[in-house]
């Protein structure tokens, strides 16, 4: 199973339901996805949670919503997938949704959003998009 769609998939339906948190399985690549989510105000916080025997842990990811309990995520949707990989370069970076939107990308130097790797100077694959 594509674990980046899980975490995305998790944090549209718990949108949906108004949920204040969620949990989803530790993997770096997540975590990282996660960092940027809130970096970009589109969370409020996350944590991540071992427990002493167990060496998988937990990414805790707590919400965002309006003061009228709106969601600040409005859309947030995978790109490139298992079975069909996109690569842009820097300068082929789609912008989504008159550049209000953020997408992510997997590059050489980590992580990045669209903004960090145009500046950079650096392309990748493109893992999602999020409004």
């Amino acid at each position: 199973m594509d674990q980046i769609s899980d975490l995305l998939t998790r944090i549209r339906n718990a949108n949906l339901r108004q949920k204040d948190r969620i949990d989803v399985p530790f993997a770096k690549m997540k975590l990282e996805i996660v960092r940027l989510l809130k970096e970009e105000g589109f969370i409020a916080n996350y944590k991540t949670l071992f427990t002493n025997g167990n060496k998988r842990g937990t990414i805790r990811v707590f919400l965002k919503f309006s003061p009228e309990k709106e969601s600040v995520i409005r859309g947030i949707q995978r790109v490139s997938r298992p079975g069909l990989r996109i690569y842009r370069s820097y300068s082929d970076i789609p912008r989504v949704r008159g550049g209000f939107a953020v997408t992510i990308l997997s590059t050489s130097q980590g992580v990045l959003t669209h903004k960090q790797a145009k500046e950079k100077k650096v392309g990748g694959e493109i893992l999602c998009q999020v409004w």
